[in-house]
C-alpha cells in the first residue's frame, strides 16, 4: 500500500551533518491523511531499534530526547518525502535509520509496534 525508501546516509566526522530522506510511493495520501505519523528510527550495532524522531499529519514534531536540538524532522507533502536533518552528529549516533509510517498516539509515538510500514534502512557511520 504505501512504500518507503531511504536515502542519504553515509559517512560523517563528529560534528557534521547529514540529511536523510523517506520518498514515500503507492498510496503516498495516507501520509498526511489524520492521524498518521511519519518517523525515523534507528539500530546501533547490539541495540534494539529505537525511536529518533516523527511528524504528524499536521505537522508536529516530537523527538527522543538525545536528538533534541540537534535533529530536525520535516516533510514535503509535494515530494512525498520526509527529511531528518542531523547536525552536531555524535559517534553513538551511528546507527542504521529507518522510516516509519504509522497512526501511534502521543502517547505510544515511540512504540515500534505502532508503525504499519517501514522502509529498508540507511547506514549512518560518525567518526571521532
Amino acid at each position: 500500500q504505501v512504500q518507503l525508501v531511504e536515502s542519504g546516509g553515509g559517512l560523517v566526522q563528529a560534528g557534521g551533518s547529514l540529511r536523510l530522506s523517506c520518498a514515500a510511493s503507492g498510496r503516498t495520501f495516507i501520509t498526511y491523511t489524520m492521524g498518521w505519523f511519519m518517523g525515523w528510527f534507528r539500530q546501533a550495532p547490539g541495540k534494539e531499534r529505537e525511536f529518533v524522531a516523527a511528524i504528524s499529519w499536521s505537522a508536529s514534531t516530537y523527538y527522543t530526547d538525545s536528538v533534541k536540538g540537534r535533529f530536525t524532522i520535516s516533510r514535503d507533502n509535494a515530494k512525498n518525502t520526509v527529511y531528518l536533518q542531523m547536525n552536531s552528529l555524535k559517534p553513538e549516533d551511528t546507527a542504521v535509520y529507518y522510516c516509519a509510517l504509522g497512526r501511534p498516539t502521543i502517547a505510544t509515538m515511540s512504540l515500534r509496534r505502532m508503525y504499519d510500514y517501514w522502509g529498508q534502512g540507511t547506514q549512518v557511520t560518525v567518526s571521532s
